[in-house]
């Protein structure tokens, strides 16, 4: 080998050298990069959106409230009716910040209080923000619980958690728990100053021809004489929406009013075998009392939807927020106008003293119909998120052997809720469709007053 090919092997030998030196360099500046993002990510987190989480907090909670307040076995429980808005309100609330195109209800809703910041830049852990907010008001909401309960609702969060902190970083867990316990802390002494909780005196019903009194065969006192007092979550909602009073009363056999009472004892002699389950499907009582149903199919909708977090949030909220006004709009009509109920009017005019209803008639004026304004607003609350043609199954009194009913939409389930009044023998025709209408108006303001999306 001459000289020049030795100097051109040495000089070749020593750039494969160098190169190899640079390459590893290169390697390692680069492992250097990647450990800088996972620190950052250990810091910071993964910026997920709520679209990227199950509804499985919501359901879970659901289900848990439920159980708690069944009847039988009457456990000491709550208000489902009064703690489905503001559960639906905190759970929006502890996710919305992970949801761009939407915006909070603070300064929309009435008299709601500002809600806590997140940072920016900073990841949070959505699921885990929805578990805390729905167990802090859960808890707060059900103080009365069995120790059993109690510690069964310690079981869910704690499990939930657990579930979460195999996702995401300490850190991030940390500040997402904090995060939705202070929205729902918030939100919960928002609701302190709602009516509920207030004094009223003992209500004395009028007296009068026409007008409501106890009904055989309990003759219970009236039920939430002041509900019609209680806050509206939405200024206004009810504009526009009261339906006419019955007929004026009368015993006359060629009356309007005489008519519509007898339309009730004529269709309790000829009930079908699929009328009678219908009328009994929507008792509440023994199952959960109140609005109390109305949360049960909010739960197996949205369990039988399976659809993303934000979604399950956005539907929670709205139909909470659609039941309670219309509650309120419809006891303060009902202790308006005190109608008296079918059975009075069957057993000492239309002279049958011992017919009865399907089942005891509930202890508060007729007019108009708590199941269809109720049911109509909040299924129009929640068509606006999962559409109308939504197809489900209501599997709320399984537990009592009783028949599930499938629906081909959510407004079907709603005509059936108000139709059943009828059936069991409690309401006029009347007060049904115009409650249903009336219902259907509330949600309609309360969706052109609340903006959920940011416009």
């Amino acid at each position: 080998m001459n000289v020049s090919s030795r100097i051109a092997g040495i000089i070749l030998f020593l750039s494969a050298g160098w190169l190899a030196s640079c390459k590893k360099d290169l390697q390692s500046n680069g492992d250097v990069q990647q450990e800088a993002i996972n620190a950052a990510n250990q810091l910071h987190g993964h910026l997920k959106q709520t679209k990227t989480y199950s509804s499985e907090v919501p359901v879970k909670w659901l289900a848990m409230q439920l159980r708690i307040n069944r009847v039988p076995p009457g456990t000491p429980g709550g208000d489902l009716g009064r703690m489905l808005p503001y559960c639906g309100i905190a759970l929006y609330e502890a996710v919305v910040n992970g949801m761009p195109s939407y915006q909070t209800l603070s300064g929309q809703l009435n008299e709601m209080p500002s809600m806590p910041t997140t940072l920016p830049g900073v990841a949070y852990h959505w699921a885990a923000s929805a578990n805390a907010a729905l167990a802090y008001l859960s808890k707060n909401f059900l103080p009365n619980a069995t120790a059993a309960n109690k510690a069964s609702m310690d079981s869910l969060e704690n499990a939930l958690n657990q579930s979460f902190a195999t996702q995401t970083s300490e850190a991030e867990l940390k500040r997402s728990l904090e995060y939705g316990t202070e929205v729902a802390r918030r939100i919960f002494e928002w609701s302190k100053s709602d009516g509920v909780l207030f004094p009223r005196p003992p209500y004395v019903p009028p007296v009068g021809v026409g007008l409501w009194a106890p009904t055989p065969p309990n003759f219970a006192p009236a039920v939430n004489p002041y509900a019609g007092l209680n806050r509206l979550m939405v200024v206004g909602s009810g504009d526009g929406a009261e339906q006419p009073r019955p007929p004026m009363y009368s015993t006359d056999p060629s009356s309007a009013y005489y008519a519509m009472v007898k339309e009730v004892y004529d269709v309790s002699q000829t009930l079908t075998p699929e009328q009678t389950a219908i009328g009994l499907f929507y008792r509440s009582n023994p199952g959960y009392p109140g609005a109390g149903q109305i949360v049960s199919v909010l739960h197996e909708i949205l369990n039988q939807a399976n659809v993303s977090l934000d979604l399950a949030a956005e539907a929670y909220a709205k139909g909470g927020i659609g039941s309670w006004d219309a509650i309120a709009a419809c006891f303060k009509a009902k202790y308006t106008y005190n109608v008296e109920r079918p059975i009075t009017y069957i057993r000492n005019v239309l002279g049958h003293p011992t017919w009865n209803a399907l089942f005891a008639t509930p202890s508060h004026p007729e007019f108009p119909s708590a199941h269809s304004v109720n049911s109509t607003s909040f299924m129009t609350m929640l068509t606006t998120v999962l559409g109308d043609n939504f197809h489900f199954t209501d599997h709320t009194f399984d537990y009592l052997g009783m028949a599930p009913r499938s629906f081909t939409s959510l407004n079907a389930w709603a005509a059936e809720a108000a139709i059943s009044r009828v059936y069991a023998g409690i309401h006029y025709r009347w007060s049904i469709e115009k409650g249903s209408v009336w219902g259907q108006k509330i949600a309609k303001n309360i969706l052109a007053k609340v903006k959920f999306k940011k416009e």
